[in-house]
């Protein structure tokens, strides 16, 4: 254990080690100073972060932030660590590895073999918005199945379709209504009400229903926890990604009811079902600070850097799509609009510098001191920083999760205002149906596309 000190104003800091160095430096969060991790003070804040700007990278690698022996996530980063793609940056300090980001000939892209979640999240704890912006839009991660997301100038979405009783004619207005509107090119992705298999394997149905009948080049996926999707694999359910919701700690995904064994057995079973016709990334994982933490699985590690370990997890599994649930924990773990709008910029920088295919659910719960022009504003600052996608509900309004998320007209304005595309391949279904004018631009309502749409749903 090394204690490190800065003086600032007259007054020397101590941080007691890594964890201590690393919380302290955080920009301000109610999940640390709930855990009782956060700076004391803006003072020592920035002690920390000076001593933090002046540490090695190569620290990080003999030093941990929870223990190797304790942990499988921490075995899973450090023994996978590519020590050829370190190279270029190995001599370089935190806030060297900054500098070395923001200039724009850096390769951003062919690093993430050889950067751990503790080297992302530090560094990203030094920079302001626009720092994180700039990085994030010069590095990004292409994966695919039926469509290719994350391709420069383009911003996908996933078409959230939720219904409070898995109605199917509920499900299957929303995700016509979500088609219409131009959205559902990442993934047609429900949160079931109940974890059943048979209700997961109904959904699916569903969803594989509507999208062969319209031969729509996209994904299904039943956010149903991954033994299901690996029961109902064993029984031929038409699964395209699996989905599991994961953390940065092994304490934390034994909350979850999942272990780095279960994911991979999840994954080689999707791999062999063959399903995708672009590409073969079948996996879909969510995760969102603050989660170890409210599963007092944090080993008193500020929950930027625990986020950033979960996709480390993610990545080990070449997953199609990724995304922090910004918000969605409460205003226990992210108090108000400020906080979920530097949280949601930190973790797609973070996801992927780590080679992480990120994309952002920009949402609030309504006890948070958070609204809808929060939302606007992070989604404005997401699309221009290169989000590879967000997610989008009914008017914004999850019926079933009791949440405020984006709305399939929000994806519309970002697209439009930024000069953004869907997929290539959900575009060029999109001009099929009739539904792009000239310039490129969503036909709304468009009548050929609503008369073909709707046929049959009732």
């Amino acid at each position: 254990m090394t204690t490190r000190r800065a003086s600032v104003g007259g007054h020397t800091h101590e941080f007691a080690d890594l964890r201590a160095l690393l919380a302290a430096a955080t920009p301000e969060r109610s999940g640390d100073v709930l855990a009782g991790v956060a700076a004391r003070s803006e003072s020592e804040r920035v002690a920390a972060q000076t001593v933090l700007a002046d540490l090695p990278l190569a620290t990080f690698l003999t030093e941990q932030v929870v223990p190797y022996e304790d942990d499988e996530v921490t075995r899973l980063i450090l023994d996978s660590h590519d020590r050829a793609a370190f190279a270029p940056v190995a001599s370089m300090t935190v806030g060297g590895f900054r500098e070395h980001l923001l200039d724009p000939t850096t390769d951003t892209t062919s690093l993430a073999p050889g950067l751990t979640p503790e080297m992302v999240a530090a560094v990203s704890k030094l920079m302001r918005l626009q720092d994180l912006i700039a990085v994030a839009r010069r590095t990004p991660v292409v994966t695919a199945f039926r469509s290719t997301v994350g391709l420069p100038g383009t911003m996908a979405t996933r078409l959230q379709p939720n219904h409070p009783t898995d109605d199917p004619s509920g499900v299957t207005a929303s995700i016509v209504d979500g088609l219409l509107l131009g959205c559902g090119d990442a993934v047609i992705g429900i949160n079931p009400a109940t974890d059943s298999p048979q209700r997961t394997t109904d959904l699916l149905h569903l969803i594989d229903e509507v999208r062969t009948r319209y031969d729509i080049p996209t994904q299904s996926c039943v956010l149903a926890h991954v033994t299901t999707s690996i029961e109902i694999m064993e029984r031929g359910a038409p699964v395209d990604l699996v989905f599991q919701s994961v953390a940065g700690t092994e304490a934390a995904n034994t909350g979850f009811g999942v272990t780095l064994a279960m994911l991979r057995e999840a994954h080689d079973a999707a791999l062999s079902l063959g399903r995708g016709t672009v590409g073969t990334n079948c996996m879909y994982f969510e995760t969102g600070q603050g989660s170890a933490l409210s599963a007092d699985a944090h080993h008193g590690v500020d929950q930027q850097t625990l986020e950033a370990r979960a996709y480390a997890v993610a990545r080990a599994f070449d997953p199609l799509l990724v995304n922090t649930v910004v918000g969605f924990i409460g205003p226990e773990y992210l108090y108000d609009g400020k906080q979920i709008t530097r949280a949601g910029l930190e973790d797609h920088l973070c996801g992927k510098l780590l080679g992480v295919p990120m994309g952002v659910d920009v949402c609030y719960t309504n006890h948070a001191e958070a609204d809808a022009d929060d939302t606007d504003a992070l989604l404005t600052l997401l699309g221009a920083a290169g989000c590879s996608f967000v997610i989008c509900v009914p008017g914004g309004d999850d019926v079933m999760l009791h949440y405020q998320s984006l709305s399939f007209h929000d994806a519309l304005y970002a697209r439009q205002v930024l000069g953004l595309r869907p997929a290539p391949e959900f575009e060029g279904w999109l001009s099929t149906m009739d539904m792009l004018a000239p310039d490129g631009r969503l036909k709304e309502l468009a009548p050929a596309a609503v008369r073909a749409l709707t046929a049959g749903v009732g």
